[in-house]
């Protein structure tokens, strides 16, 4: 990696010297590329971790330009290419609840939708950029909103109309530049997508937007020659940002950094304007490909909370952001981002509950047991010194551990960790008494108690959430004995990141076994306050209860996907269900994925739980009912339809 520090204003890490543990901050007494970094040194107990002056500042926003060469600008697409992951869906105040919690995350650009898919979608885009897109802190700080438009003026025309009501609007707009596209999708010559491609840039600029984002889609199968001639193109015509995408996950990482290296060298007037990248993880390069990039000289990184998108998915914005970071001024040229890590759980939490695709266990950095140690060895390790086999500290990105050392017991664990058991693993305890919530702490109600842990997790809830939590909280406290982090995250999942409600859950009852027909009857209580009961029979409890919903709720649907899990160990554990369904009058909007306009059939999900496997289930699919509908309520299904039809 020599040759990422050929400019001798930096200096890697590795060359300084000293006698104690030291964290190094990086940072400019001014925003001019000549200045050498002054480097200050304080002690540390995580040698390991770099800070960088990201935290407490941020470069002037310039839409074609960055006063610090060293600084990424970060691109989030979870509300965009995240949200076409087969199976996600989001309503338009979930999405508003998004932005919003990005723009505490710090992104510098949020692309907020594809406003030409359907009406509800544009409105969203603007909703978005009308209320997140104004709020401006105290630094400065306000994120850029973007919305995506193939490169027509249909498209565009809804992107401007989305995105203008924001201070920093950015319209993103794309056409495909490999033969393979060129020739079977769009059936176009090199020249006719030339000159789409600069027109288009034209027009969007001539609407008043002076933050244009151009993307060759697929580029990194396109033919290098023409990538140049297009580039320079939509420069002259006055894009201000290139985005270069491996659409399809095909690019090793030496091929994706030499690709936007040769770019840079060959393209007419690239020094004008921000090279980006856009990765695909079909091959699980995502990451490595954008980090590969931006080493070449790309200053912009598209990603998406939890890596979410199609397919496979993008480049994970909580890896990409860790590793520069982590090791961003040992071996990636003191690059570093804008990026708040300490709201990455909390991004990550939300974007996993509104979206409906739980993240695996063992994700890089927010994974389940992305901190957890059950190896004996590692506990050993871990006891002794954290840095033994953490490289990173949760409490850097947002996640407080009530368990010390993020052990877990179990099967690979070793006598000689085990000594420490009750020190390292105690557990957090409910009580029904109001006063004894998780620790006594005097002065405190039950209700101060769990909102202090709350915060220590990253979850910053408003007071009506906190009452109806703590009376979840109290109702679960009856029937388990200990509740733990885990416990409690599943609760906020249940109560506080659920739609908008239509029908509210009052009361399930199932008979089954083997000696009779399964029965529910279930009680719904509608937004007005009135109470509907009605009693199903069907193969088991939650096929009668989910029919016993339907009979109230007169909504014709299917269940595309159930799935349950245990939130911890134990026979008392919670359970948590999530459910897919799709309405049978099949919701519709256009993919952007493509100029052809592809169609795609809206899904629903939906989360519950509960200590019984059956109330958790009832809970889900009320849940994804009340989604579903509130997008009828808001949009119209026949609106919807229709607006979404666009022409290419």
């Amino acid at each position: 990696m020599a040759s990422l520090f050929t400019n001798p204003a930096i200096i890697p890490v590795s060359q300084l010297t000293s006698t104690n543990p030291t964290r190094f901050l990086l940072y400019y007494n001014g925003t001019t590329a000549t200045k050498a970094p002054s480097i200050r040194s304080t002690k540390s107990s995580t040698p390991f971790t770099t800070i960088f002056c990201s935290a407490t500042r941020r470069p002037e926003y310039i839409p074609n330009r960055i006063p610090d060469p060293h600084y990424v600008r970060v691109f989030d697409t979870t509300l965009r290419d995240g949200e076409q992951s087969p199976g996600a869906s989001m309503t338009s105040k979930e999405k508003l609840d998004v932005a919003r919690q990005l723009a505490k995350l710090g992104v510098d650009i949020i692309e907020a939708g594809f406003p030409a898919a359907s009406k509800d979608d544009l409105e969203a885009v603007r909703m978005i950029a009308k209320e997140v897109g104004n709020e401006v802190d105290e630094n400065g700080y306000v994120p850029v909103i973007c919305g995506l438009a193939r490169c027509n003026k249909k498209d565009i025309d809804a992107s401007w109309e989305a995105v203008k009501h924001a201070k920093r609007p950015r319209i993103h707009t794309f056409i495909a530049t490999s033969e393979i596209h060129m020739k079977h999708k769009l059936k176009k010559t090199k020249e006719e997508v030339i000159e789409t491609a600069r027109s288009m840039v034209s027009y969007a600029r001539s609407l008043g937007c002076n933050d244009v984002e151009f993307s060759p889609e697929d580029a990194g199968r396109s033919d290098r020659e023409f990538l140049y001639q297009i580039l320079g193109e939509v420069i002259k015509a006055g894009a201000t940002t290139l985005n270069i995408p491996d659409t399809v996950g095909y690019n090793m990482p030496n091929e994706f950094g030499q690709l936007i290296a040769d770019i840079k060298a060959n393209t007419k007037g690239i020094e004008n304007v921000i090279i980006s990248t856009h990765c695909q993880n079909d091959l699980g390069l995502s990451t490595a490909n954008t980090l590969a990039g931006a080493c070449a000289g790309a200053r912009q990184v598209e990603v998406t909370v939890n890596g979410i998108g199609e397919r496979a998915g993008n480049a994970a914005l909580e890896e990409v952001v860790m590793a520069l970071k982590c090791r961003g001024d040992q071996v990636l040229g003191g690059l570093y981002t804008g990026i708040n890590t300490k709201q990455i759980i909390m991004s990550s939490k939300m974007v996993e509950e509104f979206s409906g695709l739980h993240v695996q266990p063992h994700k890089a950095i927010v994974g389940e047991n992305a901190f957890a140690h059950e190896s004996g060895i590692h506990q050993d390790g871990m006891l002794k010194h954290k840095n033994t086999y953490e490289i990173i500290s949760p409490e850097d990105i947002g996640l407080h551990r009530s368990n010390e050392s993020g052990i877990v017991l179990g099967k690979l664990s070793a006598e000689e960790s085990s000594d420490d058991k009750q020190n390292s693993i105690a557990v957090d305890t409910g009580s029904n008494d109001d006063s004894d919530f998780f620790v006594k702490r005097p002065g405190f109600s039950g209700r101060h108690a769990l909102r202090s842990r709350l915060l220590e997790l990253g979850y910053d809830i408003d007071s009506k959430d906190l009452d109806d939590l703590f009376w979840r909280f109290k109702a679960v406290a009856e029937k388990k004995k200990n509740i733990t982090d885990d416990d409690v995250m599943a609760l906020v999942s249940d109560v506080v990141f659920q739609p908008q409600v239509v029908w509210k859950l009052g009361d399930v009852q199932v008979t089954c076994g083997t000696l009779g027909l399964p029965m529910a009857t279930v009680r719904l209580i509608d937004a007005n306050g009135e109470e509907h009961i009605a009693c199903a029979n069907g193969t088991g409890p939650i096929d009668s209860a989910y029919k016993a919903v339907l009979l109230i709720v007169k909504v014709d649907v299917t269940l595309l996907e159930y799935s349950m899990n245990a939130v911890t160990e134990g026979i008392d554990a919670l359970a948590t269900t999530r459910v897919l369904i799709r309405g049978e009058n099949n919701h519709i909007s256009t993919r952007s994925s493509g100029q052809s306009g592809e169609i795609l059939h809206r899904t629903f999900s939906g989360t519950g739980a509960g200590v019984d496997i059956v109330v958790s289930s009832v809970r889900a699919f009320v849940n994804a009912l009340n989604k579903m509908l509130g997008f009828n309520n808001q949009a119209g299904a026949k609106s919807n339809t229709r607006n979404s039809r666009v022409s290419p």
